[in-house]
């Protein structure tokens, strides 16, 4: 069969790295909506004249039609489709980190609508809005949620409902367990973070009501991200360093 029988058209997607491929064109990974992430190439994309030089930009939604049966598809058209300008400042590290986080821990062609839909909103609200944190954290709670790597924060070890006024004890991998029970865990087990019920119940349900939830939501989303991302998240180390030559 022809690779010109693979064909997508315009699919909804957001560009999350672009490198250079040989004399003139880009090696593309973009996160589309009903294929998951897709790698594709765009031909001459390099080149001055190219139509595609102001198209291929992150943090804005763009439609794409690519073809190809292989791993690498090639990219036919690109069209930008409106929708906000790309964040400015600080709030630029916010969408390279929201879109390392989407490159590094999903799979190719591994389809994602609803993250897709997450990735959008979270996009637009780094975008146009200042004060975005919110936004993050219910982000990275939905990507750990939609891959599979977080723990359901509805009920406990045991099988009992999370309450708001109980500590509990949160480790990759585990449900979170009453703090009480969490003195005869054994030594590898050990590292962890003890949180609130009511922390936890409004991580679960994306309305923080105050910036201590937000830092503790911090506290889990980090470990847990960190937990699958052992060598680091470079947007967020480029950040720190920033932020640390700017107080010296």
């Amino acid at each position: 069969m022809s690779s010109q029988a693979h064909r997508v058209n315009h699919e909804p997607a957001f560009l999350l790295t672009a490198k250079p491929w040989r004399e003139s064109s880009l090696w593309l990974e973009v996160f589309s909506r009903r294929y998951g992430r897709v790698a594709l190439l765009a031909r001459s994309a390099r080149k001055r004249q190219s139509e595609l030089r102001g198209v291929l930009v992150p943090f804005v939604p763009m439609s794409a039609s690519w073809y190809g049966s292989q791993e690498l598809k090639t990219l036919h058209r690109a069209e930008w489709t409106g929708g906000w300008r790309q964040p400015q400042g600080k709030a630029l590290f916010s969408g390279l980190y929201v879109n390392e986080l989407v490159y590094k821990l999903t799979a190719r062609e591994d389809p994602h609508p609803e993250l897709y839909d997450a990735l959008s909103r979270v996009m637009q609200t780094i975008a146009e809005e200042s004060h975005h944190a919110a936004a993050l954290r219910s982000f990275e709670w939905r990507l750990l949620t939609e891959l599979g790597f977080a723990p359901d924060l509805t009920q406990d070890e045991h099988g009992q409902p999370v309450l708001a006024e109980r500590q509990y004890w949160l480790r990759p991998e585990h449900a979170p367990l009453p703090l009480d029970d969490a003195n005869g865990l054994p030594p590898h087990e050990v590292q962890g973070l003890a949180m609130r019920g009511a922390d936890l119940i409004q991580l679960h349900s994306g309305v923080f009501e105050n910036t201590e939830s937000l830092q503790q939501a911090l506290k889990l989303t980090r470990m847990l991200l960190d937990f699958r991302l052992p060598e680091g998240i470079k947007s967020r180390q480029v950040l720190q360093q920033m932020q640390q030559f700017q107080t010296a």
